[in-house]
């Protein structure tokens, strides 16, 4: 009987910690009266910033070229933006019991968001699964986010996400949509220097969603929401996302072995179709929530420090399957290509 393979170190994100510590500093030194003006207006022009960056990075031709695929991309788009609002959907039995209203929420937005692409890539990569297939699954998986996640909040939570007004409606747009259109028709000409300076525009971007963080849990503290996120309900909710990862990493695997993906395939659907993005679902949380933001945020945040931590896990252990060392190679050079 073979030992399991155990990563030397569990993936603790460093910044999921500046993201608790931002939190801590919004608890003790919230924002008020002018400066909370200035600091949402900051917020609002970083959002719109964060997304014109995300258009200015998604390379359609890439996501084209990943077309031939299809079958695929499908599996994963249902398994992010149908199987996992099902399975959101499915928890508001624990209301009140288990979850208060607000946790719930933000446990059922969880389940709208995109699916990651830098870390879904990553697992892939390390599993020797498909990495091309999950470099496409991800960016479609954005690219459809972008419209689908507001629509699906609009459905399934209602006022709770704040309505969807004509009002909410132009502001998802406008912060949304706009920059993100901008970014790829700029794209010919700005796509070059966004690839060069990667890593001080990925500095960029990681400040522009702590002050987004900030923002909201400044807001929050302010209007005195915190009262209902007990510890007690805290690790309830980390019980509950618990069971939810679970659920998805094996219906995504036995389910396209069902569908009789490959096993390079499988890897790459389990990995991109069980993640949720924290990149895009902290600004789109601020737009769509407002001042309920920051108990909306915080099932996203636990989740996704949660699912790398397992993921890393998987990963690790798939890469010393039989099989992995027979489909490893090519999977790796056509990520090389990539």
């Amino acid at each position: 009987m073979k030992r399991p393979h155990w990563p030397s170190r569990l993936p603790i994100d460093p910044y999921i910690v500046l993201l608790i510590g931002t939190v801590g500093i919004a608890a003790l030194l919230p924002a008020r009266s002018t400066a909370a003006h200035v600091a949402s207006g900051a917020s609002t022009a970083a959002i719109a910033f964060l997304f014109f960056l995300y258009g200015a990075r998604l390379s359609t031709r890439e996501a084209l070229d990943g077309l031939k695929h299809w079958r695929l991309h499908l599996t994963v788009l249902a398994c992010t933006f149908l199987v996992f609002p099902l399975l959101g959907l499915a928890a508001r039995g624990l209301v009140p019991t288990v979850l208060t209203q607000p946790l719930y929420q933000g446990l059922l937005f969880l389940t709208l968001v995109p699916s990651t692409i830098q870390s879904s890539i990553a697992f892939t990569s390390i599993a020797r699964g498909n990495v091309p297939a999950a470099i496409c699954a991800g960016s479609f998986s954005s690219l459809v986010g972008i419209v689908l996640t507001p629509l699906l909040v609009a459905v399934l939570l209602g006022n709770g996400g704040g309505g969807f007004s004509a009002h909410s409606l132009v502001t998802i747009v406008l912060q949304l949509l706009v920059p993100f259109a901008g970014g790829q028709v700029l794209r010919p000409w700005i796509g070059g220097f966004v690839a060069r300076h990667r890593k001080v525009l990925g500095l960029v971007d990681r400040g522009a969603i702590l002050l987004v963080v900030y923002t909201a849990f400044s807001e929050g503290v302010v209007r005195g929401i915190w009262h209902q996120a007990s510890p007690a309900r805290l690790g309830a909710l980390l019980g509950v996302e618990a069971v939810l990862l679970a659920v998805m990493l094996a219906l995504t695997w036995y389910g396209a072995r069902v569908l009789r993906f490959g096993r390079a395939d499988r890897i790459a659907i389990q990995f991109a179709g069980s993640k949720k993005s924290l990149a895009s679902g902290l600004p789109m949380a601020s737009v769509l929530f407002g001042a309920q933001a920051s108990l909306a945020v915080l099932p996203l945040m636990l989740f996704h420090q949660m699912q790398l931590m397992v993921c890393a896990v998987i990963a690790k252990r798939r890469s010393h399957d039989p099989e992995a060392q027979q489909e490893g190679a090519p999977v790796e050079a056509g990520y090389a290509r990539g």
